[in-house]
């Protein structure tokens, strides 16, 4: 799977070139990307792997919804009920049964199949309702180092989310340094160095209660000397003192910014899915402290509630980039709401 690559002169030719075919809408996502045939096969099994439990456990219930030739008031109820168990939150769950119904009144819809689309199309768009730009790692003028600060509170699957994009970026080609920002934990810097020696990615780091901001600045500084593609920046997630943990993270982005005014250049932040609607008052408070640009939603694999992916955009406008689906370092897909929800909706 291919998160970055820089294209050929070549490449941008064929693309401007190409058409799509009769029929054909290309997702935002798969744009961003430029994903080859055999790319967005691999985004489709992954997601349809993410969302197993998803799918088995309360959105499996739509089958038999949407399997009456015609429906009335229950089915709205039912609907409700669905989504509202799968952890999409209850607003965000009015303002999907609220839009299916207008469109269904206003469109003249008596079949239950025809509300089913109706459904996938809303669906879709509450996943597209954050302003989407592309990610900056795709950017045509993209900078170089590109930044990327990651946040989350510990246990989420940071240090591992970081360790899996590291990978993926190596892998395209690009040259990745890790900083070990979380200084306040003697267990995340040892667990950083192990997977950079794993991935095969210099890890920059300091003894454990340094200066984060210290880190952030001299693995910037050693990007610039081996001429790095991409920094990734491991922060805190909580602080063993009294110091304030959103302070702390706003101290690393003004050291960044010392060197690069523009920078971070993203700022991701790594939410456990198996924590549903509790993870997004965290998500919150990180979002208005540090300008989170993305969401890396790990460990999805390991709920049937993946509902909260609908709750995380409608109610922190902020989109989804990434989708945890497995343990291993491939186990990592950009994420595609095309694909996220028909995996959800198929039989």
């Amino acid at each position: 799977m291919r998160f970055w690559r820089r294209k050929s002169a070549a490449e941008e030719a064929a693309e401007a070139e190409a058409q799509p075919a009769e029929g054909e809408v290309a997702t935002a996502e798969a744009d961003d990307l430029h994903l080859t045939p055999e790319e967005a096969a691999e985004v489709h099994e992954q997601t349809e792997r993410a969302v197993e439990r998803t799918k088995r456990g309360w959105f499996s219930r739509l089958g038999g919804l949407f399997e009456r030739p015609d429906f009335g008031e229950e089915l709205w109820d039912e609907l409700e009920e669905i989504l509202i168990s799968a952890d999409t939150g209850l607003e965000t769950t009015e303002r999907i049964v609220s839009a299916v119904r207008d469109r269904v009144r206003d469109e003249g819809v008596k079949q239950s199949a025809a509300v089913r689309e109706i459904l996938r199309d809303e669906l879709i768009a509450v996943l597209h309702e954050p302003t989407r730009e592309p990610p900056a790692w795709v950017a045509e003028d993209a900078p170089s180092p590109l930044i990327i600060l990651v946040v989350g509170v510990n246990g989420a699957g940071k240090t591992t989310s970081i360790a899996k994009l590291a990978h993926a970026f190596q892998r395209d080609g690009a040259n990745v340094i890790l900083g070990a920002a979380d200084t306040f934990r003697a267990a995340a810097i040892d667990q950083l160095r192990v997977w950079g020696d794993r991935v095969g990615v210099r890890v920059v780091a300091h003894q454990p209660g340094a200066d984060p901001g210290a880190v952030a600045f001299d693995t910037i500084s050693a990007a610039e000397s081996a001429d790095a593609d991409i920094v990734i920046i491991d922060t805190a997630g909580r602080l063993h003192t009294k110091s304030n943990l959103m302070e702390e993270l706003r101290k690393i982005c003004r050291i960044v910014q010392r060197k690069y005014p523009e920078a971070p250049d993203e700022v991701l932040l790594v939410l456990d899915a198996t924590t549903g609607q509790n993870g997004l008052a965290q998500a919150r408070t990180f979002t208005e402290a540090v300008g989170v640009t993305g969401i890396v939603l790990a460990k999805l694999d390991g709920t049937s509630k993946g509902g909260i992916a609908f709750s995380i955009a409608h109610d922190l406008g902020t989109p989804v980039r990434f989708i945890g689906t497995g343990e291993r370092l491939d186990d990592l897909a950009p994420f595609d709401a095309h694909e996220f929800v028909d995996s959800l909706l198929s039989e």
